[in-house]
């Protein structure tokens, strides 16, 4: 498939007032090593995030721990703070130099962060802000009612969470329309599949981090690569075609630094499984 025919052909969810396409992408690897630092060819980086939207893609997600800021910042200078773009970002980790991420969800450091973010994403509105992660040493409704009032306040425009429970989730929306949970889920690695219920349930988009790891797929490696074939696919597009067909709240972000890794991901959303072959999938429980 040449590059010139690649589009984002997924389904579309509404996120608030914003429509997306369910296939996004996530920006972590525009990072350096480790996600610490910038990349080396940060020219390159810009071009992958100019690309994917030139291909459709118009939800991209991030975190200020990315780098730390550095994801951040190459998304305010390849894209800025386009209407036709939704771009979420996160706070909550701590990063230092031995690569470390470390909880972090004092309501101080949470409204320090939300400027920092409005800066590099040269953005005077958050389309989507999520807490990264629960801080054992911070209560989490605390935690919680300051992105509540980040978003009364309007430096917000929708409230995310990543890396919760289903109690965590029906905590916090006690005190916040909760529009994304972002936890880990893929082929491979089921664990977080009564938070993608309880998602469906609500209708709240279920954003799976590690969307296509390796490793996780290599769990699964023959059944792939043997529905693979039958569609001129890799396994990658495999994993992110199922992501798509297994529910209608999973909004996949498949990130890379690669042109031809992110052209390969967008394509995917190109690619009509059979039913048997969604079931086949589905079913290969690890």
């Amino acid at each position: 498939m040449s590059s010139s025919t690649i589009e984002n052909e997924s389904e579309t969810f509404e996120l608030g007032e914003t429509t997306v396409h369910r296939l996004g992408f996530g920006a972590m690897r525009l990072c350096g090593e480790e996600i610490i630092g910038p990349p080396t060819d940060e020219e390159a980086a810009l071009e992958v995030l100019q690309r994917a939207v030139d291909c459709g893609v118009d939800f991209i997600d991030t975190a200020d721990s990315y780098g730390p800021g550095v994801s951040e910042r190459l998304i305010g200078e390849a894209i800025g703070d386009r209407e036709d773009v939704l771009v979420a970002t996160k706070a909550g980790l701590l990063r230092n130099r031995e690569g470390e991420w470390i909880a972090h969800g004092k309501p101080a450091y949470i409204r320090n962060q939300v400027l920092t973010s409005l800066d590099r994403l040269r953005t005077d509105s958050i389309d989507l802000y999520q807490f990264h992660r629960p801080d054992p040493d911070t209560p989490f409704e605390d935690s919680v009612q300051t992105f509540a009032e980040l978003k009364d306040d309007g430096l917000v425009e929708q409230v995310g969470l990543s890396n919760v429970s289903v109690e965590q989730l029906e905590i916090a929306r006690e005190h916040v329309e909760v529009a994304t949970v972002q936890n880990r889920y893929n082929l491979g690695d089921r664990s977080n599949r009564a938070v993608l219920e309880a998602c469906a349930e609500h209708d709240i988009g279920f954003m799976p981090w590690a969307p296509i790891n390796g490793a996780d797929l290599d769990t699964h490696g023959d059944l792939l690569d043997d529905i693979a074939a039958d569609h001129d696919a890799s396994r990658r597009q495999v994993a992110v075609a199922w992501l798509l067909e297994r529910s209608d709240v999973i909004l996949p972000i498949p990130g890379t630094s690669d042109l031809a890794h992110l052209e390969a991901n967008v394509a995917a959303s190109q690619l009509s499984l059979a039913d048997g072959e969604v079931q086949r999938l589905t079913e290969a429980e690890r």
